[in-house]
């Protein structure tokens, strides 16, 4: 059997261990995946965790901290679920926002 690898998603309940070292699984290239290159690409994918940083390529994002009430926390948060964003985003252009009023 081969196996083509593009961008699919699967649940986990629909993933069986294969044995890339007997099953030949290619990616989106036509290069073959082995047990080795498996263990790369994992390396590779991990080493791209989070977010891209907002000042430059290569730097970690600046941090601004505050502390705030629970009512507004809990606003914050609300208008994020409701526009499928993230507490950050919001932050962020409530932030610009005010200081490009300011």
């Amino acid at each position: 059997m081969i196996i083509v690898v593009r961008e699919y998603k699967f649940d986990a309940d629909q993933v069986e261990d294969v044995d890339l070292d007997e099953e030949v699984v290619l990616d989106s290239k036509g290069r073959r995946i082995t047990e080795a290159r498996a263990e790369e690409m994992a390396q590779e994918a991990l080493a791209r965790v989070g977010r891209p940083s907002l000042s430059a390529a290569g730097s970690t994002s600046p941090e601004v901290k505050a502390r705030v009430p629970a009512q507004l926390k809990e606003r914050v948060e609300q208008l994020a679920r409701d526009r499928q964003t993230t507490t950050s985003m919001v932050i962020r252009e409530a932030l610009e926002e005010y200081l490009a009023h300011h």
